[in-house]
């Protein structure tokens, strides 16, 4: 190993030396970007890209949190048109973001509610670095019938997660619940037609686009089109298909994850709230990590990935967070992700009052200071960077894939207010942890790519820019032992979905590698009371609805398309339902959930030591 960090320190050495010149070259001899059949233009370069107001102090277009619900309610009772969420502007009024008291804060005043305050981020400088990294804009989206909301509608992207409700039946009654699920007086659940003229209205978006398609709810294990879903899914061509689960049905059903892995399900979206069942109490189940821990014993034994969902509660579980991640850290065979996702106050927490919500507000600057303070593994201010910092990978990926391929690359193009992400990188035998920003100049490799991109070389020139790039942004003094610079350049490829001939061709090379990429996310949605509409423009997680693809922060909160399209199409009422159908089985009120033995053991680990879990018939 020592004669390859001696070339590699030598390769670095040339390649700095060599990459001016490699700039002069794109500029001088830059060729004109392809247009992909996908796509609805030529692909961008850097300069072509347009960005939305950043920085502070500055305006943008926000909501009343108590007109918008008058309004949801005049559409339900009659008095107001439901049309006037497309061709009015209800509930909306301009806020001011700027610096206060240390802290970035949203403010907004409507005539007849008054002021609403709320903090945006706890660390101005950290912020700010954040904004600085946002590469620019996707590509603005061409008019659809299927993108119509009024101020709602997405404008700008390709979207890279799909997210198609099934039911919204649940067998959990957890506090935060963002849909508000068994407790709306009707049942609103997809029918096998609706399913499959979703998932076919979402191939005609242009930009064409690979998604990871995401089945949620509710609890979508509950639908009796889940695994259906997931097959068609995979038939008509998207590769990532998910579900957003709380893991009950996978814990309770022996062989239940295997059928899910045959119908094409890659990752489970597993909600995780903290370590031991104390830490989850507030989902109201007593023995709910035990049962987390079962449900990704079957996840993994199947072959399913788990990424695991922590919604954040400052004072309730913010505490979680450093545990939660070294959980993850002694598991890299089995969970590929943490996703943290700062609470949203809306559906079962949308008339939460101004003091609990500023004492409970989570946000993704809290996230990255956590991380650091209760693991002592990352920077705040050098290993997180915006979820649309990945941006330049995926232009690179179109770029390599050129005008032959079908789909345009998974690209995570949000507003950089909306999420962050950093990448670890874990020895899956050692369980030894490093930030891959230690050992790679993530920033100037952000950079060259943009250079590479925009010079739109051949497929072999392009390839071999790009391996010059890694061996200038590489450090192998700071390399994890074992780990070469061939396995970055193989590994890169693989994460981009740009290895082999097709994205996607080697989605399951995982066990390839004997460091696996643990990327850590922050996902912030909205609520009324931060609510952007320069966010939800840019919005990468579309709902699939019966009324189109609709933003996720303007589907779960915002005016209230959720609200408004369920209660509008709903199949029938909860005792109607019942009736039809019977009652399926609800845990809460803090009652133990039944963990029959299973054949294959436990083989989690926490803290270095094999799990032990209660059977509970």
């Amino acid at each position: 190993m020592k004669l390859i960090r001696s070339l590699e320190q030598l390769a670095a050495k040339t390649a700095k030396a060599a990459w001016p010149a490699v700039k002069y070259y794109n500029e001088k001899f830059e060729r004109p970007s392809v247009q992909p059949g996908w796509a609805p233009a030529p692909l961008l370069k850097r300069r072509e890209r347009t960005f939305p107001p950043l920085g502070w102090p500055r305006t943008t277009d926000s909501l009343c949190p108590r007109c918008v619900k008058e309004v949801r309610t005049a559409i339900f009772d009659g008095t107001r048109s439901f049309s006037e969420l497309i061709d009015g502007k209800p509930g909306e009024i301009k806020a001011e973001i700027l610096e206060e008291d240390g802290k970035i804060v949203m403010k907004k005043t409507c005539d007849k509610h008054g002021t609403f305050t709320d903090v945006m981020a706890i660390d101005p400088q950290w912020l700010q670095r954040i904004e600085r990294l946002y590469p620019g804009r996707d590509f603005k989206a061409p008019p659809t019938p299927l993108r119509e909301h009024g101020s709602s509608s997405i404008q700008y992207g390709r979207g890279s997660v799909l997210t198609v409700d099934l039911t919204n039946r649940c067998n959990m009654m957890c506090d935060p619940c963002f849909m508000d699920a068994n407790q709306v007086g009707f049942v609103h659940e997809l029918g096998w037609e609706e399913v499959q003229k979703i998932l076919d209205d979402s191939m005609s978006i242009k930009p064409r686009r690979q998604m990871s398609v995401q089945f949620s709810g509710g609890e979508p294990t509950l639908s009796p089109h889940f695994l259906d879903a997931i097959r068609y899914a995979r038939k008509i061509g998207y590769f990532a298909v998910q579900c957003a689960t709380n893991g009950l049905r996978f814990a309770e059903e022996p062989g239940f994850a295997s059928k899910a892995k045959e119908a094409g399900l890659r990752m489970a979206y597993l909600q995780f709230d903290g370590i031991g069942n104390e830490a989850n109490s507030h989902r109201k189940i007593g023995n709910l990590f035990d049962v987390k821990v079962r449900a990704i014993e079957e996840l993994a034994a199947a072959g399913i990935d788990v990424i695991l969902v922590v919604t954040v509660i400052n004072g309730v579980n913010n505490d979680q967070v450093g545990k939660i991640l070294n959980f993850a850290i002694e598991n890299p065979d089995k969970i590929t992700v943490v996703s943290f996702q700062p609470v949203s106050f809306t559906g079962r927490d949308e008339d939460i009052d101004d003091e609990t919500r500023m004492r409970q507000r989570y946000t993704l600057s809290h996230l990255a200071h956590d991380v650091k303070a209760q693991t002592g593994i990352t920077e705040p201010m050098r290993d997180w960077f915006p979820l649309s910092a990945l941006g330049p990978f995926s232009d690179l990926v179109d770029q390599l894939m050129g005008d032959r391929a079908d789909w345009g690359s998974m690209k995570c193009g949000c507003h950089p207010n909306c999420g962050i992400g950093t990448i670890l990188m874990v020895n899956k035998r050692t369980r030894q942890v490093v930030p891959l920003t230690q050992f790679l100049d993530m920033e100037g490799l952000l950079e060259d790519i943009g250079t590479i991109t925009d010079g739109a070389q051949p497929k072999a020139l392009t390839v071999a820019q790009l391996t010059l790039a890694l061996a200038k942004n590489y450090r192998p003094d700071q390399a994890p032992p074992g780990y070469a610079l061939s396995d970055l350049l193989k590994q890169l490829l693989s994460q981009t979905g740009a290895r082999g001939n097709r994205i996607g061709e080697y989605e399951t090379d995982a066990n390839e590698f004997e460091w696996r990429v643990l990327f850590v996310a922050g996902m912030w949605f909205q609520d009324l009371f931060n609510y952007d509409f320069r966010r939800t423009e840019m919005c990468i997680i579309p709902y699939g609805t019966q009324m189109g693809e609709i933003s996720f922060c303007a589907y779960n909160t915002g005016v209230g398309w959720r609200n408004v399209i369920e209660k509008m199409l709903q199949n029938a009422s909860v005792a109607e339902w019942y009736k039809k159908y019977g009652r399926h089985k609800i845990y809460a009120k803090g009652q133990d959930f039944p963990i029959h033995p299973f054949s294959n053991p436990i083989t989690s680990r926490l803290e270095g030591q094999p799990l032990r879990l209660r059977v509970i018939g």
